[in-house]
């Protein structure tokens, strides 16, 4: 619907000016003021701005919540702190999705709620801790805590990231050479051999037929290749196929661990942060499955949960599944026998981030060299069989 601004007027004749968004006319907006005891002034459209609206990244959503964090620490009410925040604001989304919360919130709605709609760009976790805080009185500190899990979460975010930047730039480029040798070269020298009249042997041979399936069909095979990763997208949307798919990550050769140990890194350091201000085990562990994002994990999160209710200690839960590393396990063992559980897990997760920076770097060590290794004999190869014709005329010439 679009969004109305209007003049109106109270009952002693005080003017004042607002923002109407569930009207679709003029008519709409005089109606829905007088049902408040108002009368209309003024309405019209409020334009939409055009040119520096952009999506909200996670990093905008970590920058808000550590400045939300440092106002309200520092003794600022939670309005002002919007207030600023959107002042501040240079993406228009974001500065116009922080004046919708302090709409919400000043219409009488809870920190929560007013975040409530915009859970896709902020997190279940954010919305679970912001109501965690709200109920605790312990605002400040859930801020705190909440902005320094998702700056760690971005981080581990990025560093898988920029593992694999190098491998998909090599894969890349060894496409586009392979391509351009296919569609330019391989023509190229096969018109050459026809007219010298030059047998080609099997492997030019093949090139030459592969070549020229993509000169002649070559938008089939774009639209085979999308049908199919659109296919592929629409069948691991199935709840029965997520799983499969979900399972075979963590199950990968070399790739499984690091998979693993990312989605346990995001589950445990998420239910550590929501039990440490309060929030009820249970809860905490439908939060952190939503937040592992691995549909494996949200069955073994079902078992934890019926466990947990029966009293089994965390510790024997998280024990019962060889998803969690052992550090893990013994640091929830020992939190539970002191008393100070959240903190022991968070510990545990500071860990396996380590073993999550060590795996990368291995990965990358091995991977290096096996792609260059690997690209280079493609290339390789389909040049020995480009100039194999050639090397056999050389030949009978001599």
């Amino acid at each position: 619907m679009p969004t109305y601004t209007y003049t109106a007027k109270d009952h002693q004749g005080q003017k004042f000016s607002g923002t109407i968004d569930n009207a679709l006319t003029v008519s709409d907006v005089r109606d829905e003021l007088q049902k408040m005891g108002y009368s209309l002034v003024q309405a019209h459209k409020k334009k939409k701005r055009q040119g520096t609206s952009k999506r909200v990244t996670q990093a905008e959503v970590v920058e808000f919540t550590f400045k939300f964090a440092g106002m309200y620490s520092a003794g600022l009410g939670v309005m002002h702190c919007l207030e600023v925040l959107q002042e501040q604001a240079e993406n228009l989304q974001l500065k116009d999705i922080i004046a919708d919360v302090r709409e919400r919130v000043t219409s009488g709605a809870t920190l929560r709620k007013g975040f409530e709609p915009y859970e896709q760009i902020f997190s279940s976790y954010f919305l679970g801790m912001i109501e965690a805080g709200e109920s605790s009185g312990e605002l400040s500190n859930v801020l705190n805590m909440t902005a320094q899990y998702l700056e760690n979460k971005m981080q581990i975010h990025q560093k898988v990231k920029h593992a694999f930047t190098y491998p998909t730039v090599v894969v890349c480029v060894c496409g586009v050479v392979v391509s351009a040798l296919i569609m330019f070269v391989v023509p190229m020298f096969s018109k050459i051999y026809t007219r010298m009249n030059v047998p080609l042997p099997g492997p030019t041979q093949f090139l030459v037929m592969v070549s020229s399936l993509f000169h002649n069909w070559w938008y089939l095979i774009i639209a085979g290749i999308l049908i199919l990763v659109f296919g592929i997208r629409h069948w691991v949307k199935a709840p029965n196929n997520r799983l499969r798919v979900d399972t075979l990550k963590l199950r990968l050769p070399y790739f499984g661990k690091l998979n693993r140990l990312v989605v346990v890194s995001r589950f445990n350091r998420t239910f550590a942060t929501l039990v440490s201000v309060g929030v009820p085990l249970v809860e905490a562990l439908d939060v952190a499955t939503q937040v592992a994002a691995n549909a494996h994990m949200s069955q073994i999160t079902e078992t934890l949960k019926d466990e947990i209710q029966a009293g089994t200690a965390v510790a024997k839960a998280f024990g019962s599944h060889d998803i969690f590393p052992s550090i893990i396990i013994h640091m929830a063992d020992s939190g539970e026998q002191a008393g100070r559980l959240p903190e022991m897990l968070i510990k545990g997760s500071e860990f396996v981030d380590k073993d999550i920076d060590r795996i990368i770097s291995s990965l990358l060590v091995k991977l290096e060299p096996i792609l260059t290794v690997t690209m280079g004999s493609l290339i390789g190869t389909i040049l020995l069989a480009v100039y194999l014709p050639m090397i056999d005329y050389m030949n009978h010439l001599k």
